[in-house]
């Protein structure tokens, strides 16, 4: 098929090999314009998707929106058969949706009608989902409201975000070289109107650690936010990630340190912290921190 991919993230890399891999013509991939990285925020560094487009030899476009005649009738040139979308960032026009013979089909990270929005992978996390998955949307003009042809799934258990969403990537990438390799053998599926929750984008204030909360949701909280923006506290005006931790023995007024190896109280239980670290400096295990920086028990953690 003649395929325009459409993504930004590391999340949509895979599904882009896999496609070239899988022998198909993908015509242009569009990303979000490059943003200013580096320390000093000067030089601006291209996406995911465009870099790895562009060592596939592939034109890469990065239009700030697609609202306009003139991206929507370059769009419509290409003469799509289908657009592929993954974590592409831009809502997407009537006029785009349309363009091409099969439409556009999404790789949403979430088993649907539960999680649409942005943010389906830490929600299902921080809600204790016992599963999740991935599945190749139909596209329309509601946020995630598409039927279904496809979808994978897989356990949470005590995964982060970060390995959750590699994980729901590769499936991704292996569920849409299915559905693009015989389209008529999956036929699009509506969703259930029941269950319906959304996914709206992360606060970074969400990462404050809430020790207020039973320990088991205080581990969600921390897998939820790994690796990024990375669950915390703050002590004496420092602000502390933590990065690991485990349930522990102990109880008392949460928030506050039980011992030496800094096993905290929570509302319910406890949780150690296993990995951590400290603003502008590298993650280290928690007893290389406490040789260097002791946190006493008795120590309150707001």
């Amino acid at each position: 098929m003649r395929i325009i991919y459409m993504g930004t993230p590391e999340f949509a890399v895979p599904a882009l090999e896999a496609l070239v891999a899988a022998g198909h013509d993908v015509v242009a991939a569009y990303s979000q314009p490059p943003r200013p990285g580096g320390r000093r925020g000067r030089e601006l560094t291209p996406s995911p998707v465009h870099k790895r487009a562009l060592e596939l030899g592939i034109e890469v476009r990065h239009p700030v929106s697609l609202k306009g005649s003139q991206e929507q009738a370059e769009f419509a040139a290409l003469k799509a058969d289908v657009a592929v979308v993954a974590a592409y960032g831009l809502i997407l026009p009537r006029a785009v949706l349309d363009a091409p013979v099969h439409g556009c089909l999404n790789l949403h990270g979430s088993l649907l009608p539960r999680w649409r929005g942005a943010a389906p992978v830490q929600r299902a996390i921080l809600a204790g989902d016992a599963e999740t998955g991935v599945g190749i949307m139909q596209m329309e003009a509601g946020l995630d409201t598409g039927p279904v042809r496809l979808e994978g799934r897989t356990q949470i258990g005590n995964k982060t975000t970060g390995e959750l969403t590699e994980e729901l990537a590769h499936m991704g990438a292996r569920l849409i070289v299915q559905v693009l390799g015989d389209l008529g053998a999956y036929p699009a599926r509506a969703q259930s109107e029941d269950g319906i929750t959304y996914a709206h984008k992360i606060d970074k204030a969400e990462a404050r650690l809430d020790f207020s909360a039973d320990a088991a949701q205080v581990l969600r909280q921390i897998r939820a936010f790994m690796p990024a923006p990375g669950a915390f506290f703050e002590l004496e005006g420092e602000r502390y990630k933590v990065l690991s931790a485990n349930l522990a023995d102990g109880a008392g007024e949460p928030g506050m340190t039980l011992d030496d190896a800094l096993t905290i109280a929570c509302g319910t239980g406890a949780i150690r912290v296993n990995t951590i670290q400290r603003a502008g400096k590298p993650a280290m295990a928690v007893a290389d921190l406490l040789r260097g920086r002791p946190i006493p028990a008795g120590m309150h953690l707001p």
